[in-house]
């Protein structure tokens, strides 16, 4: 079932089914460009990374049988943009040393790369992995920096002015992704 959007200028591009399916292939295609999960550390970027991490770690484990280490990272204290107002920063939570280990980054949503620059820098202060690849739901494109996700749900192109809402049951008690346009 579809859920409706909020405002008349909303478009649902995503339904619960859509993004179940698409973090299914994703989980594959991670499992293939990295022959397994041996040396796997799946680290959500807060706030909907953290969800969709756990979730993509849950698929290694009914796919392999096997439950990756797993992490969330809060990249609030490493942004760039230190003249807006930030968020309550939460505690980052890394299990494990990364050093060596091929961390796989998880986001709903690529857009400037800022974000990911961020995360870049905030794992630093967890070890030095042996590689970092990204996963997203979505990359609606803009890119500011170069930075390219290795795994991409679904390319959306957007234009500057319209926002790209992921919507969680987790966290917004219901599951889709619209593109509002203004």
């Amino acid at each position: 079932m579809t859920s409706q959007p909020a405002t008349v200028n909303e478009t649902v591009i995503f339904s619960k089914e859509d993004i179940d399916r698409t973090l299914k292939r994703l989980t594959h295609e991670l499992l293939e460009a990295n022959q397994g999960c041996q040396n796997l550390v799946i680290i959500g970027i807060l706030t909907r990374g953290r969800y969709l991490a756990k979730r993509v770690s849950d698929l290694i484990q009914t796919f392999e049988g096997v439950t990756p280490s797993q992490g969330v990272l809060d990249i609030t204290l490493y942004r760039d943009d230190a003249n807006k107002t930030f968020k309550e920063v939460q505690k980052s939570q890394i299990p494990v040393d990364i050093t060596g280990k091929d961390v796989i980054l998880v986001d709903d949503v690529i857009y400037s790369g800022r974000t990911i620059r961020a995360a870049l820098d905030a794992l630093n202060d967890y070890g030095r992995p042996a590689s970092v690849q990204l996963l997203v739901l979505l990359d609606r494109g803009h890119r500011e920096l170069p930075i390219s996700p290795n795994f991409v749900g679904k390319n959306v192109p957007t234009s500057k002015s319209e926002r790209v809402n992921v919507r969680l049951e987790e966290v917004d008690g219901q599951e889709q992704v619209t593109v509002l346009k203004s």
